[in-house]
Formats: C-alpha cells, sequence, structure tokens
C-alpha cells in the first residue's frame, strides 16, 4: 500500500507552521480583488437566497456571532416577532360570533344540567 504523509499545517502547541502561513498568504495575494465595481464588495452572496424565515434567521444569528464574537442568540430570543403578536385579524362584531337562539344541537325543551358530564354514564 501506498500511504501518504499527513500534511503539516500545526505544530505541537497548535500554532500554524510559518512555512503553511506563508503559502496561505501567498494564494489570498492571488486572488485578491482590488476592483472598484459594486460586486467586488460582495464575499460571496449579494443577498440570501433562501425564502424560509427560520433558514433566514438562523443565517442571520450565525453572521452575527461570527463578525462580533459574542453570542448573538440571547439577544436574538428575546426578541418579539410578528408572529407572537398574532394576526392577522379579522374584525367582526358580536351579532356575527355568538349565536343567537337555539339550533339542533341546544333545543328549547332540554334539561339543564348543573355542571358539564363528561360521559351519558349516570353518576
Amino acid at each position: 500500500m501506498n500511504e501518504k504523509k499527513p500534511i503539516k499545517r500545526r505544530d505541537a502547541q497548535g500554532r500554524i507552521d510559518p512555512k503553511y502561513a506563508r503559502e496561505l498568504l501567498a494564494k489570498a495575494r492571488e486572488t485578491a480583488n482590488d476592483d472598484d465595481r459594486p460586486e467586488a464588495g460582495y464575499a460571496f452572496l449579494k443577498r440570501a437566497s433562501s425564502s424560509e424565515a427560520l433558514a433566514e434567521e438562523l443565517g442571520e444569528a450565525f453572521i452575527e456571532a461570527a463578525t462580533s464574537g459574542e453570542e448573538s442568540e440571547p439577544h436574538r430570543h428575546e426578541r418579539v416577532t410578528l408572529e407572537e403578536n398574532g394576526g392577522p385579524f379579522v374584525e367582526t362584531s358580536a351579532n356575527e360570533e355568538f349565536a343567537v337562539g337555539t339550533d339542533e344541537s341546544n333545543i328549547a325543551s332540554a334539561t339543564r344540567e348543573p355542571l358539564p358530564r363528561t360521559s351519558k354514564a349516570v353518576p
């Protein structure tokens, strides 16, 4: 078998290998974008490409945490969103909402129970 030797990128203390660091800097300088065009300012995407609200929220939380260096979720969980307030509400009058009179399930000659019953069994 032909086993490949692992690439050494860090030393025993976890510091980056100086030779590897120089190679990374050289590659970064090769691909640097020095254009003045508006597109040159975008690192990866021009805008979010998800139409799902949860994916959008999680992506924003990640970017906020990555760019600020602080945890963003505790502050984001405390925000009040539109979904928590409910809605959209349709305002109607009481006459439309509440029944007037009796119907076949609540006939006028029915006996009235003192307390609601959960079954037809006689106590």
